[in-house]
C-alpha cells in the first residue's frame, strides 16, 4: 500500500497543495496534521509510522516535511528501511537502500536542516533588530486600539462588565485587566 504524510506547522497554515500532490500520487491512505515539526511526538505521523507493513510506500511532498534534523531523518528512515518500507519524497524522488540512496538522502537531509536553520537564523535576527524600535511589541496585534478601549472603559461608568462587552466587542477580561492598569497609572 501507499500511504501519504502531509503536515503543516500552524492552524494558519494550509494543507490543501500536500494533500493534492499526495492524491496525484494515489496513496491508499493519507494522513495529515497541523503540528509543528520540531516535535518528534506528532500523532498522525506516529500513526502512519505504525500502520506501515512491510512492502508498503510512505510518500511526503517535501523532506522538511518528514524530518527536521538529519539526526532524526535519519534514524526514521534507518527504522523503515529495516522493516522494508520503501520511502518516496516528491520532490527529491523514491529513496532507495543502497548506499548511493542513503548517502543522497544524508545529504538532502543536512541541507533540508541547515535551510532550516537558517530561517530560524534570519527570524532571530529580525526580531532583535524591531525589538530595538519604541514602538515594538512581542506577540499578536492588539485587536481595539487605545480609543476603543478608553470609550468601552468610560462605559463601565454606567454599565456591568457583561453589557459593555456585548455593546463594544471587547471581553471582559480584557476590560478587567485595562481598568486595573487604568486604576494603577492614576
Amino acid at each position: 500500500m501507499k500511504y501519504g504524510y502531509a503536515r503543516v506547522s500552524t492552524i494558519g497554515q494550509d494543507l490543501q497543495a500536500q494533500l493534492q500532490r499526495l492524491e496525484q500520487e494515489v496513496c491508499d491512505e493519507i494522513y495529515s496534521e497541523k503540528f509543528t515539526g520540531t516535535k518528534s511526538d506528532r500523532p498522525k505521523f506516529q500513526e502512519v509510522l505504525t500502520a506501515l507493513q512491510p512492502g508498503d510506500t510512505l510518500v511526503v511532498t517535501k523532506l522538511d516535511r518528514f524530518a527536521r534534523s538529519t539526526s532524526e531523518a535519519l534514524s526514521i528512515i534507518k527504522e523503515l528501511f529495516d522493516r522494508g518500507i520503501k520511502v518516496h519524497v516528491l520532490n527529491m524522488g523514491l529513496i532507495e537502500n543502497t548506499p548511493t540512496g542513503r548517502l543522497i538522502f544524508t545529504i538532502m537531509s543536512g541541507f533540508a536542516e541547515f535551510e532550516r536553520d537558517l530561517i530560524v537564523e534570519r527570524t532571530q535576527e529580525g526580531k532583535a533588530i524591531a525589538r530595538q524600535r519604541d514602538d515594538f511589541r512581542e506577540g499578536r496585534p492588539r485587536k481595539f486600539n487605545r480609543k476603543q478601549i478608553e470609550h468601552a472603559l468610560d462605559l463601565l461608568q454606567t454599565h456591568s462588565y457583561t453589557e459593555v462587552e456585548r455593546m463594544t466587542g471587547v471581553s471582559k477580561s480584557t476590560l478587567i485587566r485595562r481598568n486595573k492598569e487604568r486604576k494603577d497609572n492614576r
